[in-house]
């Protein structure tokens, strides 16, 4: 099967749904992949390196001759003319804020998968293009906020006076507000951040971020059925507005990122919120596209208010990284299409018993499948049952106690009084050591674990040369199979964790940037 590219046509869109890099993934999985000239340029990927991954260069008029189209936005009316019936197209859909364009392509039949109702379980964490793009714009937000605000994010003394940090507060702790927060931490600002989901408050401090805890008590603030946010009642929106009316005239900077899936943004800042903030300030509205989250925002627009306070709407704050995003939506793509293509033969096929699959397909054979069954991804804990609680065992007397440790001591002095001289010396290094071990790796950081694990191969080397030191050299047989057991167990413990130790660093080894 063929899969196309075509350019993207809408406005200042820079991004394109494959890369050199995902042509060659794609060939491998058995698809001929057709480019549109230039559909890459604005992402900085010629034709020539299109042509080098063996992908074909094709015109404007041949963009959508091909059995599967990829795409980054939903396709225009013009586009959708030149789709024709039997033809897959995979892109960003938004199905459940267009039904004009559901119905559009059931009526070419059309079968539309939309990469932006990718189920949020794990397995299908990969195809996850909100989530790589909501990362991406996270960031840019905070690149955005600080070339309109007219201070420095990171405190500073100086011999002309004292420059406190920015003061940035992010509505929303998803993936695209994590990413800010982030962000706006290596840049030295001071964090606070606020979602409705309260058990994201440990993400938020991770990422540098303090999370601002409204007094919320009897509440539903538990995790979401589906993996996205949910609508919240009134008195939630009553405790919370309290809160940032509080909150709001401390902040320089305000990213605002909550979205409901199929919605209206919730409108979070209002007009009286925004006049109280200080003149110079700056808020970036991501959810401008939606209606946004802030009184007076306008999509693509910045605006500035009476009071001096600029409000950021811009909608394409993903694409205004093309290379990245580029690369990251086409991975998404790419992973899509290994499980759409289990035998890797090239040939597409779509299992609608797949959750995920089924998820995602909005149009198939002339009949509309959106909205899809809902599926479950998390949900707060069952009750365990109630069991009958088990006898309770008597304490050890004092007097058990005590001849456990008189037989002990008894037993220790016999094997002592058998044992070569220098058995006490030895035995007492081994208790310090047992001793001083516990308490040093019991208060490790699990954070440090990693060059700890390092640490103890170089121990575990010591052991290794002191154990064959010690085979066949005192005449015993007993000494020297203690020894080869030594060698043998030590050196599972070198080799085992070099080994822990590489896979972990190659986690956060970069690749080279795509070209």
């Amino acid at each position: 099967m063929r899969i196309v590219v075509p350019k993207e046509t809408r406005p200042g869109e820079r991004r394109v749904a494959a890369t050199p890099k995902t042509v060659e993934q794609l060939r491998a999985l058995g698809y001929d992949v057709a480019i549109e000239t230039g559909a890459g340029a604005a992402a900085a990927y010629p034709d020539s390196a299109y042509a080098a991954a063996g992908a074909q260069i094709v015109s404007a008029e041949q963009a959508y001759d091909g059995d599967i189209v990829f795409g980054i936005n939903a396709p225009s009316v013009s586009e959708q003319q030149r789709l024709r019936s039997g033809q897959v197209l995979i892109s960003l859909l938004a199905p459940a804020l267009d039904p004009d364009l559901v119905e559009s392509l059931r009526a070419r039949g059309v079968t539309a998968l939309a990469m932006d109702a990718v189920p949020r379980i794990s397995r299908a964490q990969a195809l996850d293009v909100l989530s790589s793009m909501a990362n991406l714009g996270g960031y840019r937000a905070v690149i955005e906020a600080a070339s309109h605000f007219g201070g420095l994010f990171t405190g500073q003394v100086t011999a002309a006076g004292k420059m406190p940090p920015a003061t940035v507060l992010v509505v929303g702790a998803g993936v695209a507000g994590l990413a800010a927060i982030g962000t706006a931490n290596s840049l030295g600002a001071v964090v606070r951040a606020f979602d409705a989901r309260q058990e994201v408050a440990d993400q938020v401090e991770s990422m540098g971020g303090q999370f601002l805890r409204p007094h919320l008590e009897g509440l539903d603030t538990g995790p979401s059925a589906d993996g996205y946010a949910k609508e919240m009642g009134e008195e939630f929106n009553r405790r919370t507005t309290q809160m940032y009316r509080e909150e709001v005239p401390k902040a320089d900077i305000i990213i605002t990122t909550a979205l409901i899936p199929g919605r209206p943004a919730p409108r979070i800042i209002d007009a009286e919120m925004v006049a109280s903030m200080k003149p110079g300030s700056v808020i970036v509205d991501m959810a401008a596209a939606n209606g946004g989250n802030v009184a007076g925002s306008l999509a693509d627009q910045v605006v500035t208010t009476d009071n001096g306070v600029q409000i950021i709407g811009y909608t394409d704050l993903p694409g205004r990284l093309p290379t990245q995003a580029s690369q990251l939506f086409g991975t998404n793509l790419v992973n899509l299409m290994k499980l759409l293509t289990p035998a890797k033969d090239g040939v597409l096929a779509l299992d609608l018993d797949d959750v995920v699959q089924r998820g995602m397909t909005v149009t198939r054979d002339g009949q509309t499948l959106w909205p899809p069954p809902p599926v479950q991804v998390s949900a707060a804990p069952v009750a365990a049952p109630v069991a009958e609680p088990p006898p309770v065992k008597a304490p050890m007397s004092q007097t058990t106690r005590l001849r456990i440790i008189l037989a002990g001591a008894v037993v220790f002095l016999l094997v002592s009084a058998i044992s070569p001289p220098a058995f006490l010396g030895h035995f007492m290094v081994f208790m310090l050591s047992v001793v001083i071990g516990f308490y040093v790796i019991g208060n490790v950081h699990h954070a440090l674990h990693t060059p700890l694990m390092s640490v103890t191969n170089a121990i575990s080397g010591i052991i290794v040369v002191g154990a064959l030191l010690q085979v066949g050299q005192s005449g015993q047989l007993w000494v020297s199979i203690l020894a080869v057991i030594g060698v043998f167990v030590a050196s599972m413990n070198v080799f085992g964790g070099f080994t822990v130790t590489d896979r972990m660093l190659e986690m956060f080894r970069r690749e080279e940037a795509p070209r």
